[in-house]
């Protein structure tokens, strides 16, 4: 099997001759740990990996990027407004006013290069007339949207090998971005109607600007951004999920169906138990990366929504730092009962932190080879 096709069988409940191996992405921090535990400072983590696991890395060319933005146009001017006592006060490019530790560098307030917290002190939508000057920045007719080359890229996808899709926000981070999190929720209690016409602007700004794009080529999947989950609950209740976010859901769902795409994708950290339903609901079929010390239980999940959702991720983060048996146990109780009806693709859950070692990594990754079907 090509990989693309790999990917869809094991997602899409089918038949992989063996299902893909994706045992997680680590951060900066925790190559900077690797580099100091064996994996040598100039190696691609994951191609080492699969020569020490003495696994075949299958040839790929180049791969080709749809180059498609939801992002705003033109962007905010980045820049540093302040540097004192141990941090960077910066205007990031979507407006807001970020503050963060010199002990990175600033820019990694637009790149989730690390694990970092940044400290919010403004956001870029307070009134009506900032909200006017916000949607300027998104005209789904921009040219700039789309890559000069957009047609041969396009056409170059219809025979790729590998899976390709179009990611972008939903309406809860979007509006997060825009207003903040504590602004958000406090309006869609005061000023409801002001949150819907946000909302829904963005939901006719991301349909629109997918159009072409499902118009000229059929994605793998489409995945939404929508980081809204705490531990042990949603952000908001459910019933705010149905009244401001499920009418774009379901918008959306039936435009991703209505082109081909098999896969309509949902990220969100946190505990999801009070969302997924919602999530099925709205024709969504794949999650991730399942947190376990937000709640989350991918066996339990498997039981309640059957072939309805697959998953990535769900391997405790905790359990594969401690090695050994304990990381043992964690894949057996998570990995077989999953892999037996298919829509899985097991991998740590969430980015790999640098208290997982390198050695503890291998380890876990070849236990995970073994079962996935790349090792006797």
């Amino acid at each position: 099997m090509t990989p693309r096709e790999r990917f869809l069988q094991a997602i899409l409940f089918g038949r992989p001759d063996k299902v893909p191996l994706q045992p997680g992405h680590p951060r900066e921090s925790t190559l900077t740990a690797w580099h100091q535990q064996g994996l040598p400072e100039d190696a691609d983590y994951y191609k080492y990996l699969l020569e020490i696991l003495g696994i075949q890395q299958e040839l790929a060319g180049p791969k080709v990027d749809l180059g498609v933005s939801f992002r705003m146009i033109p962007e905010f001017e980045e820049k540093v407004l302040e540097h004192k006592d141990g941090h960077y006060i910066v205007q990031d490019w979507m407006g807001a006013v970020t503050e963060i530790s010199d002990e990175y560098d600033y820019t990694y307030i637009r790149s989730a290069k690390d694990f970092v917290t940044r400290r919010w002190h403004k956001f870029p939508v307070e009134n009506r007339a900032d909200w006017e000057g916000m949607k300027a920045r998104y005209d789904p007719q921009s040219p700039e949207r789309y890559p000069g080359d957009f047609a041969q890229r396009c056409e170059a996808l219809h025979n790729r090998d590998y899976e390709v899709g179009v990611c972008f926000n939903g309406p809860f981070w979007q509006l997060r971005e825009w207003l903040g999190f504590e602004n958000l929720c406090v309006m869609m209690m005061d000023a409801p109607d002001f949150v819907g016409e946000m909302i829904d602007f963005w939901m006719e700004f991301v349909s629109q600007t997918m159009t072409p794009v499902l118009d000229a080529v059929v994605v793998d999947y489409v995945l939404i951004g929508e980081d809204m989950a705490f531990k042990a609950h949603s952000m908001i209740s459910p019933d705010m999920v149905r009244r401001f976010l499920v009418p774009a859901y379901q918008q959306w769902g039936q435009q991703i169906k209505q082109s081909g795409c098999p896969i309509y994708a949902m990220d969100s950290d946190g505990y999801v138990g009070e969302l997924l339903p919602i999530w099925v609901e709205c024709g969504m079929n794949y999650s991730f990366p399942t947190e376990v010390a937000a709640g989350n239980d991918i066996v339990q999940y498997r039981r309640l929504y059957g072939k309805n959702m697959a998953y990535w991720g769900g391997i405790d983060k905790r359990a594969i730092a401690q090695g050994g048996t304990i990381m043992e146990n964690e894949v057996m109780r998570v990995v077989p009962p999953l892999l037996e009806d298919g829509g899985f693709i097991p991998g740590c859950d969430h980015g790999v932190p640098p208290d997982i070692s390198w050695p503890d990594f291998v380890q876990y990754s070849r236990l995970l080879a073994q079962l996935l079907g790349w090792l006797e």
